[in-house]
């Protein structure tokens, strides 16, 4: 299945790259964007390797995660033939502030 990043989520993921870059250094950051990509091809083979996300259980469309890199949390759901993800979330903040972003 064919994975596709909305907009939000790619600057998202451009802007965690990016804080990495700086404080950790270039290294660092190819590493993170190696595994986002890893976990991105694993999704794209296993759509339902993600929990459900319980933030947004209320809504109408059916949304899963997975983590990435401790830190980060790929959010997503199915959209006709595809897989969407629709946030990139920092675990380390409020979950509940980041879903409610989201509604």
């Amino acid at each position: 299945m064919r994975v596709r990043w909305n907009d939000e989520s790619k600057k998202r993921l451009r802007q965690v790259a990016k804080y990495i870059r700086i404080v950790f250094g270039e290294k660092a950051k190819n590493d993170f964007l190696l595994e986002v990509k890893h976990t991105n091809a694993l999704l794209a083979q296993n759509p339902n390797m993600g929990p459900l996300e319980e933030y947004l259980s209320d809504l109408p469309s059916m949304y899963r995660s997975i983590v990435v890199c401790h830190h980060n949390k790929i959010v997503y759901r199915f959209v006709d033939d595809h897989i969407e993800v629709v946030a990139f979330w920092d675990t380390r903040r409020e979950p509940k502030k980041q879903a409610e972003q989201m509604k």
